[in-house]
């Protein structure tokens, strides 16, 4: 019997994660743990609220005590964790937020799993997801590989990078069993509306200008979050302990080149004119420490575990617009605020 924190499991990626999780494998509990700051949204889950094998708990890692109590409460054996600040202008406006959460929130859940694992590690797993863009900027050539050095260039990166030494530490030093993933840039259903795709989905839909920074030809691998979180499955269950696996989607993407074919894609969808949304566009200004290319070289995971995407950008990408464009309601709820009031709706008496 498993039961499996996952940490930040109400924002985009970590949704994907406890749904697939929760219903793949009916014998695991499923504890979601999320502070539901403000890109956390039970929203994601509503599907699954009544599922036997879920229980969610508002909890944020800087929260010893209460740590504490769920590992106890709920016998903790694994962690997935993916509870993180995660954007990068955030972090050049307030980085203490980002070493609070993602490193001594990071080392909160570590020390909680080194006390209650410590009589017995075996079949415990404390398994960090983490990001491409600890490895810094590459040049025009070349790929981030598991043995790539670090090199974080933002506040998010560098609280990152640390985190992700402080799980090697803890392995090394407690003998803690645990795997790390790094991944490119995600996209997909339940996005939170200020990241890029979302970002601009929401902005043709409403007719508003897509902020294109510099000269929009700096480029990134993009992974579809389905994929992600099979990725995180596979690495879950087959991942060597000790072991680091870079996930990506094979595939690189400038910018304004992504850009370009979203506004096509939804010209397509809504209907309008050719170049109606790519009239759009609007160059801004380049914003500090803006890493020019990221590339992953996922044939690690591939070659050992047997993973890889299973979509191509252009598919993932018109799946994506479907789904934004068939649940206006969430993405108001999102732009709104209104999305805060369904844990008091549907959690009023746990607090």
């Amino acid at each position: 019997m498993k039961n499996i924190i996952i940490t930040g499991g109400a924002g985009f990626i970590g949704s994907q994660v406890v749904r697939l999780f929760v219903t793949k494998y009916p014998a695991y509990k499923i504890i979601n743990l999320d502070a539901l700051t403000y890109a956390g949204n039970l929203e994601n889950l509503s599907d699954i609220d009544n599922a036997p094998n879920y229980i969610f708990e508002k909890i944020n890692i800087l929260d010893v005590e209460e740590l504490e109590r769920v590992f106890m409460e709920h016998e903790v054996t694994d962690v997935i964790h993916l509870a993180a600040e995660s954007h990068v202008d955030r972090s050049i406006e307030s980085p203490l937020d980002f070493v609070y959460t993602n490193v001594v929130g990071t080392v909160n859940l570590l020390n909680a799993a080194k006390k209650h694992w410590a009589a017995d590690l075996d079949q415990r797993l404390f398994y960090h997801v983490s990001t491409d863009e600890v490895y810094g900027a590459l040049g025009s050539t070349g790929f981030f590989t598991e043995d790539t050095p670090y090199h974080p260039n933002s506040p998010y990166s560098a609280s990152k990078a640390s985190s992700d030494h402080f799980v090697r530490a803890y392995g090394e030093t407690y003998h803690l069993p645990f795997v790390i993933s790094n991944c490119s840039n995600n996209y997909g259903p339940y996005h939170f509306p200020e990241k890029l795709i979302p970002l601009f989905i929401n902005n043709i839909i409403t007719k508003k200008p897509l902020p294109v920074y510099g000269d929009g030809l700096y480029t990134r691998d993009w992974l579809y979050v389905k994929d992600h979180a099979i990725a995180i499955d596979t690495v879950f269950h087959k991942g060597v302990v000790g072991e680091t696996y870079n996930i990506g989607g094979f595939n690189e993407w400038k910018n304004i080149d992504l850009v370009k074919l979203l506004c096509k894609q939804m010209d397509e969808k809504l209907g309008n004119s050719p170049g109606t949304s790519e009239a759009l566009i609007t160059y801004i200004k380049d914003r500090p420490g803006h890493d020019r290319r990221y590339a992953i070289d996922a044939t690690k995971i591939n070659k050992e575990l047997g993973w890889k995407p299973s979509v191509t950008f252009e598919q993932g990408l018109s799946e994506t617009i479907d789904w934004f464009l068939d649940n206006k309601e969430w993405l108001n709820h999102v732009t709104s605020g209104a999305y805060k009031e369904y844990y008091t709706k549907m959690y009023s008496g746990q607090d």
